[in-house]
C-alpha cells in the first residue's frame, strides 16, 4: 500500500581510531530513501536500497519517518526531523503530499515507489554533470576536516550538512503491516545536522566533531532543499 499524507500534517493516514582515513569515491551521488518499518510497500525498496548502499558511486542514506508508527509498530529508527525533511522537499515543489517509499536523487529528482531502473538512470545522469565544487574529507579520530573549493561562482550559498549513519541492522517486525517479517536495513541515518552556509567566495576549511565509529557524510546543498552540489563520505 502506498502511504499518502498532507505535508502540513504531523502524522499521516496509511549513513575511529587514530589513523587518518580519507574519502575515496569520486563525486558520489546522494540517494535518500524515505521509508518505514511499518509500511507494507517499503520492503522491496529497502531491499533494492541495499544494492545502492554497496555502490561506491552512491551515498545511500535511509531516513526512516515516523508517520507510520500509529498503525501498530513503532519504527525505532524513525525521527520526526526526517519526516520534516521529506515535507520540506514536498513544499519546495509546491506539493502537499509525501509518500513511502520515496527516493530523492541528488536533492532534486523524486521517485515514488520502488522503481530501480528509474533510480539507476537518474544516478547516471547526476554523475555525468560537470562539478561545481571540489569537496574532500579527512578524518583523524573524532575530528573531521572538511575542505571545499568552488570551481565557478555559486549562484546562492550552499548549506553545509553533517550526516551520520549506521551501516546495517536487522529487525524482527512483530506487529503492523509488516508483521512476521525480518528485515535488514542499510545506511540508517541517525543524525542530519546543518553546520552553516558557505558562499563559495573563499575556500572552505572547517573541522567538525565526529565522535564514535559510524561513517560521516558531508553534503553541500542548495536551499529549498534543492540540488546537492557536492557530497563526500568517510568511514
Amino acid at each position: 500500500m502506498r502511504h499518502v499524507v498532507k505535508a502540513t500534517l504531523a502524522i499521516g493516514l496509511c549513513l575511529a581510531g587514530a589513523a587518518l582515513a580519507e574519502s575515496t569515491a569520486d563525486r558520489p551521488v546522494v540517494v535518500e530513501l524515505y521509508t518505514s518499518q511499518g509500511c507494507a510497500s517499503c520492503p522491496a525498496a529497502d531491499e533494492y536500497f541495499s544494492t545502492l548502499a554497496s555502490h561506491p558511486d552512491v551515498i545511500a542514506l535511509a531516513l526512516h519517518v515516523d508517520y507510520w508508527d500509529y498503525i501498530g509498530w513503532k519504527d525505532d529508527f524513525a525521527q520526526p526531523r526526517f519526516t520534516e525533511r521529506q515535507k520540506t522537499y514536498a513544499r519546495a515543489i509546491g506539493s502537499r503530499m509525501i509518500y513511502t517509499p520515496q527516493i530523492i536523487v541528488g536533492g532534486s529528482d523524486r521517485v515514488e515507489g520502488n522503481q530501480p531502473a528509474e533510480v539507476a538512470a537518474l544516478v547516471e545522469r547526476h554523475r555525468a554533470q560537470a562539478p561545481d565544487v571540489n569537496l574532500s574529507l579527512s578524518r583523524q579520530g573524532n575530528q573531521l576536516l572538511v575542505k571545499a573549493e568552488a570551481l565557478r561562482p555559486l549562484e546562492d550559498p550552499l548549506r553545509v550538512q553533517l550526516v551520520r549513519y549506521r551501516p546495517e541492522e536487522t529487525v524482527a517486525i512483530e506487529r503492523g503491516e509488516n508483521a512476521g517479517r525480518t528485515m535488514t536495513y542499510h545506511n540508517i541515518v541517525t543524525s542530519w545536522e546543518p553546520v552553516g552556509d558557505w558562499t563559495g567566495e573563499a575556500p572552505l576549511s572547517i573541522s567538525l566533531d565526529v565522535p564514535g565509529d559510524d561513517p560521516a557524510v558531508v553534503i553541500l546543498q542548495e536551499a529549498g532543499p534543492s540540488d546537492i552540489v557536492a557530497a563526500a563520505r568517510v568511514d
